[in-house]
């Protein structure tokens, strides 16, 4: 199921945006962030906003600052601070979709859908293969559908065609009384850097294929957070070689046991790191974050990633604490 049509329907006021950041900065930057990163992630949002207030005064145009803020206070329920804070960044650095993206859930969960979809419009528009805002993008017309359908029928009790496709949108969408997964688990951005903007170069296939790499692994943590299991196995390889020597039908039949227990789920994912070893294979290292009914579990993830066609799936996954 899709997070961002749970947040639609479920329409809870302390759904936040939870994000993948890969970013390109000077180490000391990247480690005060980190830092304030992980203060969060303990519990200490207001400590850690102001921390990044005091970094955004003496680094106004520092993305990463700025986008992490934004996540922050959506986190806190601040929503039209948030709103104003992914504005500026979308001022700033009008080509990066992501800010779009994530002004569009917050609009969403406004119901303000028209400015929703305005905002992921742009975001495609800025970043064509964002795979992520056109999925979104589906979803926010089906849910201004399905209003229409509603209003429909309440001028019209009788309009059996109305109710029809209205069935339909929640039958395909799972928009009835029940929200399938954690309105906590909004959207995910694709973890594309977010960075300034910079020269084009000639390594433009190695960022090409870096994209693909970053829009597979963030696919299976969306995945694993909705507990879309057909999702989730798809993005392991035919090869894929389970851990502690199972089988793939016994390791399969494990996971599922283990994600379908938990009433929710949350898996985020901070500091990617790609490295490609050809334009074939690449190996990807992050920080997890996973939530399960109780405390988060902080984990390093290290996943050895091969290209097959045009889509990048997962031969090897290590986890170490």
């Amino acid at each position: 199921m899709n997070k961002f049509i749970a947040l639609l329907n479920a329409a809870v006021a302390q759904s936040v945006v939870i994000l993948s950041l890969s970013l390109c900065l000077p180490t000391a930057h990247a480690d005060e962030l980190k830092d304030i990163s992980q203060m969060a992630d303990q519990g200490q949002t207001a400590a850690a906003i102001d921390k990044l207030n005091a970094y955004i005064g003496n680094n106004p145009k520092n993305a990463q600052a700025l986008f992490m803020k934004g996540v922050l206070l959506a986190e806190q329920g601040r929503r039209d601070e948030a709103i104003k804070i992914f504005t500026e960044v979308t001022e700033k650095f009008p080509n990066l979709p992501e800010p779009y993206n994530n002004l569009a859930v917050l609009y969403a969960d406004q119901g303000q859908f028209d400015k929703a979809r305005k905002a992921l419009e742009t975001a495609i528009k800025t970043h064509p293969s964002y795979a992520t805002a056109h999925e979104n993008l589906g979803d926010i017309y089906a849910r201004m559908a399905s209003e229409a359908y509603d209003k429909a029928l309440q001028l019209d009790t009788s309009n059996t065609r109305a109710q029809g496709k209205l069935s339909l949108i929640k039958d395909l969408f799972g928009t009835g009384n029940k929200t399938t997964i954690a309105a906590k688990e909004v959207v995910k951005t694709d973890a594309k850097a977010v960075v300034a903007e910079t020269k084009k170069t000639s390594a433009e296939p190695a960022k090409n294929a870096e994209d693909g790499v970053n829009e597979a692994v963030n696919n299976w943590a969306q995945a694993w957070s909705g507990k879309n299991l057909e999702r989730y196995f798809a993005s392991y390889g035919a090869s894929f070689q389970p851990a502690k020597g199972l089988s793939r039908e016994a390791w399969e039949q494990q996971r599922k046991e283990r994600i379908n227990r938990p009433s929710k789920i949350s898996v985020s994912l901070a500091n990617i790191q790609i490295t490609l070893n050809d334009s074939n294979n690449a190996k990807v290292r992050f920080k997890q974050s996973y939530r399960a009914d109780g405390k988060p579990i902080h984990t390093t993830k290290t996943l050895i990633m091969k290209k097959e066609g045009d889509n990048w799936y997962i031969q090897q996954e290590n986890a170490s604490n």
